[in-house]
């Protein structure tokens, strides 16, 4: 089964995979944030996941974004339409310069790099499912929100 991670946007939203046996994080695409729930679900009845990662954003000071008021609906109606795929929040601060950085240093050109096509969302997504990854192998295990 594979875990989908979400770099959740007010216009348009990244998402990344891990491949079946969840060593590795790629991007996948990145979506008009009013379709993510139509795409999830389209998702979800190809390929079986095992959970669905949410990027949470954080201030600088480790306080909650105004772009939560903005995930915490979108979790409801998530939990709603799929009731039995646990969901886990992972601070994404950060995400974006990482990804950019990553862009620049795979070589991508500055118009490869320009968001207009989600590049950036999709990457942002992939470091958030690789952290949820990481902190999953030294830890015991993230708990899903309640």
């Amino acid at each position: 089964m594979r875990i989908l991670s979400i770099d959740y946007g007010t216009k348009r939203t990244g998402i990344a995979v891990t491949d079946p046996e969840q060593i590795i994080a790629s991007p996948l695409t990145s979506v008009e944030t009013r379709q993510l729930l139509a795409f999830i679900k389209e998702y979800a009845s190809k390929e079986p996941l095992e959970s669905i990662v949410i990027g949470e954003p954080k201030r600088v000071n480790g306080m909650e974004s105004e772009t939560m008021k903005y995930i915490r609906p979108f979790i409801g109606k998530l939990k709603q339409q799929h009731p039995d795929i646990p969901v886990h929040l992972v601070d994404e601060r950060f995400t974006t310069k990482l990804a950019f950085q990553a862009m620049i240093d795979g070589g991508l050109s500055k118009k490869q790099r320009n968001n207009k096509n989600g590049t950036v969302d999709k990457v942002s997504a992939a470091i958030i499912l690789q952290t949820y990854l990481d902190s999953r192998s030294m830890s015991s295990d993230i708990p899903p929100m309640p």
